[in-house]
């Protein structure tokens, strides 16, 4: 699971095939909510607000 900004999403999908070897589902963030997850306040690959749960 990959929480990105907008410039990091395709490094995201790419680790993510890499890994599981299939294509991942891919949230936008201020459009999805879970009940027990909270997204976390950065990109998991640079400080800026992600945008996309890629999982």
């Amino acid at each position: 699971m990959y929480v990105v900004c907008n410039e990091h999403l395709e490094n995201a999908i790419e680790d993510f095939v890499e890994i599981y070897e299939q294509s991942p589902d891919i949230y936008e963030l201020d459009k999805t909510s879970f009940t027990d997850w909270t997204s976390p306040h950065t990109c998991d690959y640079c400080d800026k607000v992600p945008k996309y749960l890629v999982v």
